[in-house]
């Protein structure tokens, strides 16, 4: 079993996908950076507790005044706000990342599949954090999502509130819509990291083939059978014999050693015979006054080389010298 590198479908659905992150992206960031970093919350959490629909925002003067724990509401927190900033840019940031790679054909679905699940916990705790409840004050309980979410942005006391309360909706409409993308995004890419048939039949076949391309190298050279060492073929010289080079035939010809091929004969091998050869004296100089004379050098000529040596010499005297007198 192998994971794929290939989406399924392979093209469209993911550019479709990124169309609408990238709207969705730059709404986010738009109303992030508006909000942030408290532009209408507490003016929305004020009109919320003189509805009656939460707590009041200065629950938490009073109770710092009477020595009372008091823990701000998730939903009407700094925290949240700024959460919701960070993410936004961070998910432009990763956007931008992913399209290139997607491109250049470097983001397998395994490392899509891992990217999204982050997203996705990172986006389901902004929506939690959104739709949480407030209960610090128990005569105005919320027990679900804040006012604005729940009910329509007409019923603020301050008509100048609605714009704000829209853009709040807004907000959190599209962390929910992220959620959903980034949610089909993992679906899509944790089905495309098992293979299908059409898949497994290629990864079969590229196998078989590469398989057989190095094949020949795991077979056994007969030439080195029942050698721990196998000695390299070279090329022109048969099986079993040494490689002739000028060299060797120069040696072998000056009367080295018997054992080359062509030393070797059917019948016998040819007799050489040796003289002595001394190199002339080095004429002494000032220059070279501690250096030895030229030792004597042994050469080894073929028998054919060699002139015969005769048997006995006839002596022929010098002839008589003139001389110089006059007669």
């Amino acid at each position: 079993m192998f994971l794929s590198r290939r989406y399924r479908p392979n093209l469209w659905p993911f550019y479709g996908l990124l169309g609408v992150e990238f709207c969705l992206t730059v709404a986010l960031l738009t109303f992030t950076g508006i909000a942030a970093p408290n532009l209408y919350r507490t003016k929305l959490w004020q009109d919320g507790a003189d509805n009656g629909f939460n707590s009041s925002p200065t629950a938490g003067l009073y109770a710092a005044a009477n020595y009372r724990p008091y823990t701000t509401p998730k939903v009407w927190s700094q925290f949240i706000t700024n959460y919701n900033l960070v993410v936004a840019v961070l998910s432009m940031f990763l956007m931008l990342v992913k399209a290139t790679m997607y491109m250049l054909h470097v983001l397998p679905p395994i490392v899509s599949t891992s990217l999204h699940a982050i997203l996705i916990v990172l986006y389901a705790i902004a929506v939690a954090f959104q739709a949480s409840p407030d209960t610090t004050d128990p005569r105005h309980l919320q027990t679900g999502a804040a006012w604005y979410i729940m009910k329509s942005c007409s019923v603020t006391r301050d008509k100048s509130l609605v714009g704000y309360c829209q853009q709040a909706k807004a907000t959190f409409a599209c962390f929910v819509a992220m959620l959903g993308i980034f949610v089909i995004y993992f679906g899509l890419s944790l089905w495309s990291c098992f293979p299908s048939k059409a898949q497994r039949l290629e990864y079969e076949e590229k196998r078989r083939a590469k398989k057989l391309r190095w094949a020949h190298l795991d077979e056994p050279d007969p030439r080195s059978a029942g050698s721990e060492y196998p000695v390299p073929e070279t090329p022109g010289v048969q099986l079993g014999m040494n490689p002739v080079t000028p060299r060797t035939l120069a040696f072998n010809t000056l009367g080295g050693t018997k054992d080359l091929p062509l030393r070797s004969q059917e019948k016998g091998e040819t007799k050489t015979s040796t003289f002595a050869l001394r190199s002339p004296g080095i004429l002494r100089t000032p220059m070279n006054f501690g250096q030895k004379k030229a030792e004597k050098t042994e050469m080894v000529l073929p028998e054919e080389a060699q002139s015969p040596k005769p048997e006995g010499q006839m002596y022929f005297p010098p002839p008589p010298k003139q001389s110089n007198k006059k007669t």
